[in-house]
């Protein structure tokens, strides 16, 4: 049983996609395990075939139980994988790239969207008929998170804010030269492969961190281990409630664009359940973009083993002096929240500088 978050204690099994005699590779999914948060997807890390399936589904099982034993192949390559039944595939919405894309910027789930195109395939304005639904009726007391979620979240950051030394910076950004950029980049783009802002700050975020891999990491053992990787954990809400924090991996790989897909992925998974183990375990450095609710400022608070957090407010015209000239620009708020056991404020500070001087040169991103 792996650990799929923080403090997680144990996790229940819910279904195996193998069976005894099956040949497995390295990330194949092999079973659903239910955690406080969400059902996870667990991956398998050595290729081999399946011997025995020691747990069964519903057993509650502690971190670190065998759940299975694999025997894993010598160097001879392994036979392949068969594909897996069409019923065993995941279930996906059918609606238009624009549709994708407006339910993506207004935080719908495709789910709960009825189509009226062919076949059932939701379009543009069954998205808009929505939105303008829910923006007519009067606000409502968010539903609460499951308790078991809200369990899991005051668990991690009660032992943040007690095992944590934070330090708080924060500068502002002049985003002039970047939107200039994502607009005529857009111009050029179909509707379905346009970007948004997000992805160029993911993008500098990746890039800045390995010009400052201290804060990329985890303090465990009393040391700072800084990762190999940079695996950005992105802040989701969930419609339910509650929040999860799944990672882009290998993010200092990918450029603008696949940011903007991988981000997408994420998210739409995230919301219907469909998260791997890796993505919940292996973020090296979490993201909380708050600028969509009219956030300003946003002072996090890490996610151990983590030693950072970096936050994004709301993109707001501002006045804004350069070169004995005043003038109103478009201004972003990014904020670091470091542990001071794993760096200090003068290196916090050059991760920011280093992200500003970044986004002012959007192509070389």
């Amino acid at each position: 049983m792996p650990s799929l978050g923080a403090d997680m204690k144990e996790g229940t099994l819910v279904q195996w996609n193998v069976k005894p005699g099956d040949t497995v590779k390295r990330g194949d999914i092999i079973a659903i395990v239910a955690t406080e948060k969400a059902d996870i997807e667990v991956e398998v890390y050595e290729t081999g075939t399946v011997e025995t399936l020691i747990a069964q589904p519903g057993d509650k099982c502690p971190v670190g139980t065998t759940l299975a034993r694999i025997h894993v192949e010598g160097e001879a390559a392994p036979p392949p994988v068969s594909p897996a039944p069409e019923a065993e595939k995941p279930h996906r919405v059918k609606a238009s790239p624009l549709a994708r894309k407006l339910a993506l910027e207004m935080g719908l789930d495709l789910e709960n969207i009825k189509g009226s195109g062919p076949g059932g395939v939701i379009e543009r304005h069954d998205v808009g008929h929505v939105a303008a639904a829910l923006k007519s009726k009067p606000p409502e007391a968010a539903e609460p998170a499951a308790p078991e979620m809200r369990h899991a979240i005051a668990v991690a950051m009660a032992r943040s804010n007690r095992e944590i030394p934070h330090y708080y910076l924060s500068t502002r950004i002049d985003m002039s030269k970047a939107l200039r950029w994502i607009e005529q980049s857009n111009q050029r783009r179909p509707i379905e492969r346009r970007l948004l802002p997000v992805a160029l700050l993911l993008r500098g975020v990746a890039r800045a961190l390995t010009d400052v891999p201290e804060l990329n990491g985890y303090y465990l053992d009393d040391k700072l281990k800084m990762a190999g990787e940079v695996n950005i954990g992105v802040a989701i809400s969930l419609r339910r409630g509650g929040l999860m924090i799944p990672a882009i991996l290998s993010a200092q790989k990918k450029s603008v664009d696949e940011m903007m897909t991988a981000l997408s992925d994420l998210i739409t998974r995230a919301r219907s359940g469909r998260l791997r183990g890796s993505e919940i375990t292996e973020g090296t450095v979490t993201v909380s973009n708050l600028g969509d609710l009219g956030v300003e400022t946003v002072l996090g608070v890490i996610y151990p083993p983590q030693v950072a957090l970096v936050g994004f407010g709301k993109i707001i015209e501002q006045s804004w002096a350069e070169n004995g000239m005043l003038g109103v620009r478009p201004v972003l708020t990014a904020s670091l929240a470091a542990d001071h056991r794993a760096t200090d404020g003068h290196r916090g500070a050059q991760f920011l500088q280093t992200l500003d001087h970044l986004l002012q040169d959007p192509e070389a991103l």
